[in-house]
């Protein structure tokens, strides 16, 4: 394990009381990168080339965990259970019981193969349905209520943003840009507690 994200993972472990777990949120993120390097590819959206990197954070917008940085070419859905697995590989090592969470997700998530795999974790999806992948309607659970709290993550993706390391990506190894996201989520966390 890197250091940084060896520490991310102590400092988690032992704050981890501090955490909201009522629901988690899970988004994706596009950064420019400017100089390349792994993990870098042409998004069309964005109209250069970006790292992708999917982020998981608690009910209060803590950061708690992150997959592994892919292309900007792929979409969230890429390699999503391998995405999944990373990410609450994090959550096991703290000790954090991630079975019977509450999981939002934005349509960009609505697929067989997402919701199959965090039903087998015993998470409960509430992804909204994307009316694009729908041929039939289905009985997917869904708490609109509930749903509105994943403008956490949008706010925690705009904090990140802040740190200017993260804005935009120059870094050209996957392990130098995972240990910088690793340790603003600790900033972040730090400058909540108080400590």
């Amino acid at each position: 394990m890197v250091v940084l994200k060896r520490f991310g993972f102590i400092f988690l472990l032992k704050n981890k009381r501090l955490l909201d777990m009522s629901s988690v949120q899970l988004d994706g993120s596009h950064t420019r990168s400017r100089t390349g390097g792994e993990s870098v590819g042409y998004q069309g959206r964005k109209h250069c080339r970006t790292s992708n990197i999917i982020f998981l954070c608690d009910n209060q917008g803590q950061m708690i965990s992150m997959g592994k940085p892919m292309s900007g070419e792929h979409h969230d859905l890429y390699t999503i259970e391998d995405t999944l697995e990373d990410i609450l590989d994090l959550l096991e090592q703290s000790t954090i019981d991630y079975k019977g969470l509450f999981l939002n997700a934005d349509a960009g998530f609505d697929s067989k193969k997402c919701r199959n795999f965090l039903e087998k974790k015993e998470i409960i999806a509430n992804i909204k349905s994307n009316p694009r992948n729908r041929n039939v309607e289905t009985e997917d659970y869904f708490d609109e209520k509930l749903y509105k709290r994943r403008f956490k993550i949008e706010k925690a993706n705009a904090w990140l943003d802040s740190f200017k390391a993260l804005l935009v990506r120059f870094e050209t190894l996957n392990i130098t840009w995972i240990n910088l996201h690793y340790l603003a989520f600790s900033i972040l966390f730090l400058r909540k507690i108080k400590v």
